[in-house]
């Protein structure tokens, strides 16, 4: 048994001598070599190598639509001596490989790029054919930027850079964004150098911001600014781009230095502001949708790019004070009056309430000046009280046209929200919207004829009907008024209104004179000061004439001496 073992490693030593000795430095077992076909099975190609016996290769390996016949060389890799029917394992497919991995090799140490196909995907990344040896490629080298959908790349030649190669393990890393950026700094280098003002280029949406897109060019990035989009308004760029969508756009800046380059897509079309004054006139009424709404107005679209403004204040003849989103809502098509046009600023104001008539005027045209209206008192305010005329219109009461003999406070406090009132309309502006009503004009003045026979400088009898700290109010001829504590007396020791009680009569000077709302000033303290200064004036006039006399008599003394 000894013997025997020793012989057949002998044997077989000898054997792969006599087979490298043929085939030379190519080795036996893990080569390829040259054979011949000759002979065909419906299953098997057998294949002479030149060794004592043949081997057989599948037909499947050759490919499907191999034409092979016998006597046609080939190449087939060696796998092993004999199998167990005792002939030579034998490998199209394994030679085919090996041949390959030959020209990837030569491809890695040269740098060349190699064609390949994506046919699959597997964790971390995508499975590449090339020609027959499977590489893998990383989810990170699949392009520059993040792709969403690999889809339109997978099945498709197209050229990789093989990165990393491990013959033993079987293992081929490739990237497709080598490729690209090396592309991609051709194709900037190329760019920047023809790029300037105006050009018109073709890119693709990189990515989408809140201020605008990044288009990217080939090779280099734009910026392409929201208010450059289009014409008309944008709130945001995602809603009329997207990301990887191919976009025509005009440079309109950049920059040499840091090679910034600003990007346009409105600039290709007309600007339609250019016509406006032309097309939208002052006075003329147009249709058009609500775009936006802010807190001081709408705008309104009146064609692509061209916005007005309808200011809140030209919103509603009648609803004051409410937010424009209370009135109109966005994407309402509305009717708008052109109130004024300004193509240098590109504004457009319109109004909306110019469309309908003016309540106002409809209201006054129906109720003059002097007519007597009956209303409802809507509000109570510190000035004065809100009438409703109509479902839209308001008109107000002065606290100095509620009564004759009242104002303030005491003139507001016989009424109360929601109380049915007459008034009569004393002043109308329609262009302010304001109707100023009264209450007290619905009567004749009865203070009016005691006030008629009544002048500044007067001496008066006033009675006293009550005392106050601030002064003691009086009445003359049936009109109150009130004498100050500093006009009760010249003297300051004497002005406290405690000095007196009600239904003292006192005299006292008219100071003034109010006959428009029934007032008249009193003061004892100026009665006093002119009491004062005419007797003043008499004294001055009586010393005069008794110097005139004594001067007289002297003088006729010295005659008759």
């Amino acid at each position: 048994m000894t013997n025997t073992e020793l012989k057949i490693p002998e044997t077989n030593e000898n054997f792969e001598a006599l087979l490298n000795e043929q085939f030379g430095d190519k080795g036996i077992t893990g080569s390829v070599v040259k054979g011949t076909i000759i002979r065909l099975t419906p299953d098997f190609a057998i294949v002479d190598v030149g060794l004592k016996s043949e081997g057989r290769i599948p037909l499947r390996e050759f490919g499907q639509n191999a034409e092979l016949k016998v006597g046609d060389k080939v190449e087939v890799y060696v796998d092993r001596y004999e199998d167990k029917d005792g002939l030579i394992v034998l490998s199209r497919e394994k030679a085919r490989r090996e041949e390959v991995w030959q020209d990837l090799e030569k491809c890695l140490n040269s740098g060349e790029r190699v064609n390949g196909i994506i046919f699959g995907r597997v964790k971390g990344g995508f499975t590449v054919d090339l020609n027959g040896a499977v590489a893998f490629l990383p989810g990170s080298q699949i392009d520059i930027r993040p792709i969403r959908d690999i889809t339109p790349l997978m099945g498709i030649s197209q050229p990789f850079q093989i990165l990393k190669m491990d013959k033993v393990r079987g293992n081929i890393v490739v990237s497709r964004r080598v490729v690209l950026e090396e592309t991609r700094a051709e194709a900037r280098a190329e760019l920047i150098d023809t790029l300037k003002e105006g050009s018109v280029l073709e890119g693709v949406v990189k990515n989408i911001t809140d201020y605008g897109a990044f288009i990217d060019l080939g090779g280099v990035d734009g910026l392409l600014h929201v208010t450059d989009i289009s014409w008309k308004r944008i709130n945001h760029p995602a809603e009329v781009l997207s990301v990887g969508q191919t976009v025509k756009v005009q440079v309109i800046k950049f920059n040499e230095d840091n090679q910034r380059i600003s990007l346009g897509m409105k600039q290709l079309e007309s600007d339609p502001w250019q016509a406006v004054a032309d097309k939208y006139k002052v006075g003329e009424v147009y249709k058009g949708k609500v775009t936006n709404i802010t807190d001081y107005g709408a705008f309104v679209e009146l064609e692509d790019g061209i916005e007005g403004l309808v200011h809140v204040s030209e919103m509603s003849w009648t609803r004051k004070n409410v937010h424009p989103g209370k009135i109109v809502s966005t994407s309402q098509e509305v009717e708008v009056k052109v109130l004024e046009v300004d193509p240098e600023k590109r504004r457009i104001s319109l109004g909306i309430k110019q469309c309908t008539p003016n309540p106002w005027a409809a209201y006054v045209e129906e109720h003059p000046v002097g007519s007597v209206i009956e209303g409802k008192i809507k509000n109570i305010t510190e000035f004065g009280l809100f009438v409703g005329l109509s479902d839209e219109i308001d008109g107000m009461i002065h606290l100095s046209d509620i009564a004759w003999d009242k104002s303030g406070e005491e003139a507001v406090k016989d009424f109360t929200k929601g109380q049915d009132i007459q008034a009569k309309i004393i002043d109308v502006d329609v262009e302010k919207e304001r109707i100023s009503l009264g209450i007290k004009q619905l009567s004749e003045n009865a203070m009016a004829e005691a006030m008629e026979g009544l002048k500044k400088g007067d001496i008066v009898k006033a009675t006293v009907t009550s005392i106050e700290d601030k002064g003691v109010n009086v009445e003359v001829n049936g009109i109150a008024a009130m004498i100050k504590k500093a006009d009760l007396s010249k003297d300051k020791a004497a002005q406290n209104p405690e000095n007196y009680k009600e239904g003292d009569v006192l005299e006292a000077k008219v100071t003034s004179v109010d006959k428009k709302n029934n007032k008249i000033g009193l003061s004892i303290k100026a009665l006093e000061i002119e009491e004062e200064k005419k007797a003043l004036e008499e004294y001055s006039s009586t010393s005069s004439s008794n110097s005139a006399l004594g001067d007289a008599l002297g003088e006729a003394l010295k005659k008759n001496a």
